[in-house]
């Protein structure tokens, strides 16, 4: 059984992270192009043991989530430190990788343990895990969303620092309120940090978490009523027939 590092202080761990980029870096290519890493000026404070991150397609925040478990020192495909469950030897270096060399970070203390998950390399980390003969492997012999819950409850109940690509992505709506409910544990334990990624209502109504507003220009809070997703899926709610029927006929 691994041992792992406990603190007395609680959590946020990582308590910010800014912009330092590379003099040398081509600011047409990705993620330099993006409006938000363009001026050079980006800077994001953590202020709350769990951060959700809303915002639409195409912002960077997979990027961002990717750049800053790499800067950690987490594998940019996923995994927990020191993991290489994914072949790199053929891949084009990712723009979280590229991103995480332009960051800087403020931590008190220094968390060098916990997870990154991505929702698409998952198999290939449980993978990883099995044919590395892991105790506490075996995810894939379970349905996609069953096994997303299992690993989650079983790798996200140690202290550490957990980063979350769009968890949400096998989940049901009722499974969501379990990966809920995970969350609201690491809050009470006071061991753990998060941040997650999210396309989900549900998980950005998460209680006491810091809610973010991640758009083309500013990643700021924001109120879950405020959210696109929110206001989409009341408007589905409220009137499903019409609304697909409007935006069918766009």
């Amino acid at each position: 059984m691994p041992k792992y590092r406990h603190t007395r202080l609680p959590p946020p761990y990582l308590k910010r992270i800014w912009l330092d980029r590379p003099a040398d870096v081509d600011a047409a290519a990705y993620p330099w192009c993006l409006p938000l890493f363009r001026s050079g000026e980006f800077e994001l404070a953590f202020d709350r043991p769990i951060t959700i991150i809303a915002g639409e397609n195409g912002v960077g925040k997979s990027t961002l989530v990717e750049g800053i478990a790499a800067l950690a020192g987490f594998d940019e495909a996923g995994g927990g430190p020191g993991y290489r469950a994914v072949d790199h030897s053929q891949a084009i270096e990712r723009g979280g990788s590229l991103l995480a060399a332009g960051l800087k970070a403020s931590w008190l203390p220094k968390m060098g343990q916990g997870w990154f998950f991505r929702a698409e390399s998952f198999f290939s980390v449980a993978r990883y895990l099995d044919e590395a003969r892991s105790p506490y492997a075996d995810f894939l012999s379970h349905s996609h969303g069953e096994g997303f819950i299992r690993f989650f409850e079983e790798r996200c109940s140690r202290p550490g620092i957990f980063f979350f690509d769009e968890p949400e992505s096998a989940l049901s709506p009722v499974r969501q309120f379990e990966f809920l409910k995970l969350l609201r544990r690491m809050q009470d334990g006071g061991q753990s940090q998060a941040i997650v990624v999210t396309h989900s209502p549900i998980l950005m109504a998460c209680p006491d978490a810091r809610l973010l507003g991640m758009g083309k220009y500013a990643i700021e809070p924001i109120e879950l009523e405020d959210t696109a997703h929110f206001r989409i899926y009341r408007q589905f709610a409220l009137d499903p027939h019409g609304m697909v029927d409007d935006m069918l006929a766009e």
